[in-house]
């Protein structure tokens, strides 16, 4: 999330996550970013219009046989990692807190065997607990300020469903300083909190983005201890 981008929608993406702070409702701004974006995905900073190549390269690099095995994509944005999965043979259920962004999908993939959905990480369905064999979390905790991450890790964690899998790609920082954001990349003691949760991490995985090599990225595998 927030590679390289055009300043003005830098500026404006920080704006936005500020005055959603302010107003106590920090996730608040993701469907106004997506409804004033009028349909050009140019001013959504992470879209990409294709797969995050992590996520493309573990899916080729880890033969999972699929048959029957469901998958969750947090925070799916117009739906390009939900659809990879898909094709990969899980049964993909995909949300975003933005109603806009899931119109967005269902208008892209119209055709399309993915359940998308409108719901909140941090107010989610109990019915969703420990059900999902794989869950896919891409660039939405960054998103969040420090001050409701501990909350959203217990979310992201209570979807794994037991011997199930969740798959993180996140910013990395590796001072327990707050970051200036966003993003606001996570640390090692906020990812520890994934254990406390009952995941175990089976692989870590970094990267340096490629337009700036200050900027360290995780892809990290977890497995569920239950």
């Amino acid at each position: 999330m927030f590679e390289k981008q055009p300043e003005a929608v830098r500026k404006k993406v920080k704006f936005l996550a500020e005055l959603a702070i302010q107003r106590s409702d920090p996730s608040s701004w993701f469907e106004l970013l997506y409804a004033e974006a009028g349909g050009d995905s140019s001013q959504v900073p992470w879209a990409r219009l294709s797969c995050h190549p992590y996520l493309q390269d573990w899916l080729k690099t880890n033969q999972i046989k699929v048959e029957e095995k469901s998958a969750l994509v947090i925070g799916c944005g117009l739906g390009d990692d939900a659809e990879a999965l898909a094709s990969q043979g899980f049964q993909v259920t995909a949300f975003d807190i933005s109603p806009t962004a899931i119109a967005w999908c269902q208008e892209r993939f119209s055709n399309s065997s993915v359940n998308y959905l409108v719901a909140d990480l941090l107010s989610l369905e109990l019915s969703w607990h420990h059900s999902f064999d794989l869950v896919f979390e891409s660039r939405n905790l960054q998103a969040l300020p420090l001050s409701v991450r501990s909350k959203a890790i217990q979310a992201v964690a209570s979807l794994v469903a037991p011997r199930g899998t969740l798959l993180a790609i996140t910013r990395f920082r590796e001072t327990e300083a707050e970051p200036d954001g966003p993003p606001w990349p996570l640390s090692d003691r906020e990812l520890t909190h994934f254990k406390e949760w009952g995941l175990l991490e089976i692989r870590r995985d970094q990267f340096s983005d490629a337009d700036n090599n200050s900027v360290k990225k995780l892809r990290i595998e977890y497995g569920s201890v239950h």
